[in-house]
């Protein structure tokens, strides 16, 4: 699987090119459905990022305390 930066930066040509609307009607649709996959792709990753971030918050002391991110 592609890392979400290759993806990403993948899917900002897509929109590019198709943004310019100088492609036959078929190459725009299969651009689209590939944007359509990627992004689905970046999302997925992104969901599992979220999952995985944690806060840091300052105690008292001036330790830190990890504490998972609070979910939707």
């Amino acid at each position: 699987m592609p890392k979400f930066e290759d993806s990403l930066k993948q899917l900002e040509t897509i929109v590019n090119q198709l943004e310019k609307g100088d492609l036959p009607l078929e190459d725009s649709i299969k651009l689209f459905e590939e944007g359509i996959q990627l992004s689905a792709v970046c999302k997925e990753e992104l969901d599992a990022a979220e999952g995985k971030v944690q806060i840091l918050l300052k105690q008292r002391d001036g330790s830190m305390k990890a504490e998972p991110f609070p979910q939707k």
